[in-house]
């Protein structure tokens, strides 16, 4: 019986699909399922941004760099409380730094209340609501990353920016992978003349320095367009140097497979060029092209956190993390309020686990390895 088993194993194994293959080498990557876990937390949070946040991000508060507060279980009087709490906010001038100091009024407790009514908003621009997930009842506040400049809590802002910041790298590499695809496959299957022209454009391209390309287009960008057109504006650029290097890989698969038997057999039967191109030979190296997107994702978040950092990506009124940034240009707010920094670490966070992710699948594509 137990050598039947093993059998059996064994002929699941090599009967197993490519996918098949690929989810169980991925599977046994601890980093990579760490790393899908928070991205898919990051894009459902995203999603339903406006549910999640605990106040509007536009709301201007007179607790201007008002820190973090913590979230309490414990009190001198009553001890142990099974619902968490935040204190009240004491506020006192610095007559020598002119500075605001905050401090805990312990003797004002608030209980942390899930599903409250709070600041309206509409989810998705189409349904009006007032409930949030976290909150506190008046006169009470709750400023779990605390507050900026203009005293707008930063957790809400934070889960606003995401929901641009994390769409535009996806979107960005739609485009890309159709420009590369397309290209990449035009240059790879009919080679000669349009091989060589599409090779020296993107060669082209790529000896430009990305930043200073970036920045100039993004700087030719209307001052006058709306958040809306800035960030489709963002996302075509970002775009417009992504799909070399898929379209570099694409090129040299199609090299390797345009002579196989199943290409001049399809070839043989009719099939025009563009169906053998999308039927047949993309298709057949598909998983390399997965792992190539997921592995291109960071850098567009990066070009688009690094474009709104430096006041050329998307513009305010619209939050990105790259735009919550550019309050850590100047080094007293940084050090005197350091979690104005909390969009970078989201940023790290994110990066990281796209790459622990885009890592475990370049090597599950290899499933035989």
């Amino acid at each position: 019986m137990e050598g039947q088993k093993e059998t059996s194993v064994e002929e699941k194994y090599y009967i197993a699909s490519q996918w098949q293959l690929m989810w169980r080498k991925f599977i046994k990557n601890k980093l990579a399922i760490v790393g899908g876990a928070i991205l898919a937390i990051f894009y459902f949070i995203a999603i339903f941004c406006e549910f999640f946040s605990t106040y509007d991000p536009y709301k201007r508060t007179k607790n201007m760099y008002c820190p973090p507060q913590r979230i309490h279980f414990f009190d001198d009087k009553e001890g142990f409380h099974l619902s968490p709490f935040v204190f009240g906010i004491k506020k006192e001038l610095d007559i020598e730094s002119l500075k605001m100091t905050y401090t805990e009024d312990k003797t004002n407790k608030y209980p942390i209340h899930f599903f409250v009514h709070g600041d309206k908003y509409k989810l998705w621009n189409l349904f009006e609501a007032d409930i949030h997930l976290l909150g506190v009842e008046k006169p009470g506040v709750l400023f779990l990353f605390g507050t900026d400049e203009l005293g707008r809590d930063l957790f809400s802002r934070n889960l606003y920016a995401s929901r641009i910041s994390l769409s535009i790298g996806l979107v960005g590499v739609a485009l890309s992978f159709v420009l590369g695809c397309i290209l990449g496959g035009i240059s790879g299957y009919f080679g000669g003349a349009t091989d060589m022209v599409i090779q020296r454009i993107i060669e082209f391209l790529l000896s430009i320095p990305t930043i200073p390309l970036w920045m100039a287009l993004s700087a030719a960008l209307p001052r006058e367009w709306s958040s809306i057109k800035v960030y489709f504006g963002i996302t075509i650029i970002l775009s417009l140097i992504g799909w070399c290097s898929l379209a570099r890989v694409v090129r040299g698969k199609l090299i390797s497979l345009r002579e196989e038997d199943f290409t001049i057999a399809a070839k043989v039967a009719g099939a025009t060029d563009v169906r053998i191109i999308v039927r047949h030979l993309i298709p057949s190296f598909f998983s390399y092209l997965i792992v190539s997107l997921t592995l291109s994702v960071p850098s567009m978040i990066l070009g688009e956190t690094s474009l709104s950092f430096l006041g050329l990506g998307i513009r305010p009124p619209a939050i990105s993390w790259g735009t919550l940034l550019q309050d850590a240009q100047r080094v007293e707010v940084v050090v005197l309020y350091p979690w104005i920094l909390i969009p970078g670490l989201f940023v790290i966070l994110t990066v990281l686990s796209f790459n622990f992710v885009g890592d475990s699948l370049r090597d599950a594509a290899d499933p035989y390895k």
